[in-house]
């Protein structure tokens, strides 16, 4: 029988990793260009499956806060897929994530990975969210003219009862599972988080007579492989269609005056937050099919 093992990678795994990684998807795949990040990352740890000593699949776990890890670029050699490899680099990632102090570990699964899917749910994972990701580039002829009173503006340090107020009754945080998302990731939403992103005047309000009805928390991103400065928007919420369109505009408008590249967005799958997003020009998802939806999926590891 064939010996298999799990192990850190190491840099001379690249070149056999890169080969049976090349055709993921019909355009190839980003491993390549994650691979030195991942590999040198004292926040994670890159997994390797050897098969005869021979590198057989990656997976990715990252520590992105001291309580809660984070899994992906799960990747298995098509010449020993169904082999239980996929599920024994889980095991290895889950242990290495114990050891570092996590109690919640998650991962994102798109809805079409059948095979990723069953392995999250026999994994003990169990399904907290999903998003669609949206985006747009920032042109003029997409702005619309808001008034004064209705134009959203940045948080301050004094409206942060009420957004936690807000949160705590709202009908999208939990359907999020609470989380914040970044990268194809997602950290919980905490106050010091909220205090943090204050400072940063990275969220945005929406009020109804004096009572706080929308919010919007977002990140400002550097250049990348893919796009210039962009916008990238972890969280919507809103009591109605109305707020997430104001919201929706006032980051494209952001993203205008600074000559940013894009704005994306990782949006809660309810339609009125499509109608809200397309209506404004972002463009995500179709209608009739749930495009490109990702399931997030959990486990307690405590």
């Amino acid at each position: 029988m064939p010996q298999i093992e799990t192990r850190p990678a190491r840099p001379e795994d690249r070149d056999i990793v890169l080969a049976f990684c090349a055709h993921t998807w019909e355009d190839g795949d980003y491993i390549e260009e994650v691979w030195d990040e991942w590999l040198n990352n004292p926040a994670g740890q890159l997994v390797v499956v050897t098969v005869d000593d021979r590198p057989a699949g990656i997976l990715h776990m990252e520590m992105l806060t001291p309580t809660d890890a984070w899994l992906e670029g799960l990747r298995v050699d098509p010449t020993y897929r169904r082999q239980g490899l996929a599920r024994r680099m889980n095991e290895a990632a889950l242990l290495e994530a114990m050891r570092r102090g996590a109690q919640y570990i998650r991962m994102a699964i798109s809805h079409e990975n059948q095979r990723s899917l069953e392995l999250a749910e026999a994994g003990g994972f169990r399904k907290v969210a999903g998003f669609l990701p949206f985006s747009t580039v920032p042109a003029l002829d997409k702005l619309q003219k808001i008034s004064a009173k209705d134009r959203p503006r940045p948080a301050t340090i004094e409206d942060l009862d009420d957004i936690i107020s807000f949160l705590n009754a709202s009908n999208v945080f939990p359907i999020m599972a609470g989380l914040y998302f970044h990268r194809f990731r997602a950290i919980p939403i905490t106050a010091v988080f909220l205090e943090e992103k204050i400072k940063e005047q990275q969220i945005y309000l929406t009020r109804r007579w004096e009572k706080l009805d929308g919010l919007a928390i977002f990140d400002v991103c550097p250049p990348n492989n893919y796009y210039g400065t962009h916008i990238s928007l972890g969280y919507i919420d809103g009591t109605s269609i109305e707020p997430v369109s104001l919201l929706a505009y006032e980051l494209l408008h952001h993203a205008i005056t600074q000559e940013m590249d894009r704005v994306r967005v990782y949006l809660p799958d309810q339609v009125f937050m499509r109608d809200a997003f397309s209506g404004v020009g972002y463009t995500g998802a179709s209608f009739e099919e749930n495009d490109n939806l990702f399931f997030v999926y959990e486990k307690g590891l405590f």
